[in-house]
């Protein structure tokens, strides 16, 4: 039988905390929760958890922070939580690293799909043989993006990407010189019954953009053909 993940779910409500632990729970996953972000991150610090979600508005600690401390050391998959007039910080969670958010009210249903949605992105493909896996690795001139392992490499240096960040990519490389519309790329990189707006799309782009940018000042093969879309230099 598949192993179930484990998810960390971080919020200062204790109806949501006990209703979404049995939702998942009854989905086989296991959840460990949080009233705050600061004891999150302690807990994540010693003991990685598959997925977290986090609320936004917290004391303490908000939602915000703690993917900000979170990315220091992990590229765990992210959802917030959000409140229906949040949408600034929807936008920024996105721009800081967020795979997904959902706005309250919502149903357990839905966060279950999202769960499965987000962690079905993340999962390593199985294992095959090096000559298999060898024929997955991408490499775009500087580009080495490796899926098996989701790592990613310009000019032989590390770059971090969330699972998101890394699919978007990965369509744009693996047809160079092609243009990729705003609503192709959603479809890589989300789920078919995962909503997103055009703006969530140039948030992760930009985010892109910057993390290479912090590796090699020049970096300029996604390029923005206004009005359609993005696409990868030839």
């Amino acid at each position: 039988m598949k192993e179930k993940s484990t998810i960390a779910l971080v919020d200062d409500e204790r109806n949501i905390l006990t209703s979404l632990r049995m939702a998942l729970e009854a989905e086989g996953h296991k959840v460990r929760t949080y009233g705050d972000g600061v004891s999150a991150l302690e807990a994540l610090t010693e003991e990685p958890a598959d997925l977290g979600i986090f609320d936004i508005k917290m004391p303490r600690m908000d939602g915000m922070e703690l993917l900000r401390r979170v990315r220091q050391q992990s590229t765990m998959p992210v959802i917030f939580l959000t409140s229906k007039d949040e949408e600034i910080d929807e936008l920024f969670g996105l721009k800081m690293g967020a795979d997904d958010y959902i706005a309250k009210p919502f149903s357990q249903r839905l966060i279950v799909e999202r769960v499965k949605a987000v962690l079905r992105r993340a999962a390593p493909k199985d294992a095959t043989t090096d000559e298999e896996e060898a024929k997955r690795v991408l490499e775009r001139g500087k580009l080495k993006l490796d899926p098996e392992r989701h790592t990613c490499h310009w000019d032989n240096r590390p770059v971090t990407l969330t699972v998101t960040e890394f699919l978007i990519l990965q369509a744009l490389a693996t047809r160079p010189g092609v243009v990729k519309t705003r609503d192709a790329l959603m479809d890589a990189a989300y789920d078919d019954q995962v909503y997103v707006d055009d703006r969530t799309i140039d948030s992760h782009i930009k985010r892109l953009r910057k993390k290479f940018k912090h590796v090699d000042d020049d970096f300029d093969v996604i390029e923005t053909l206004y009005g359609v879309g993005y696409r990868f230099k030839e």
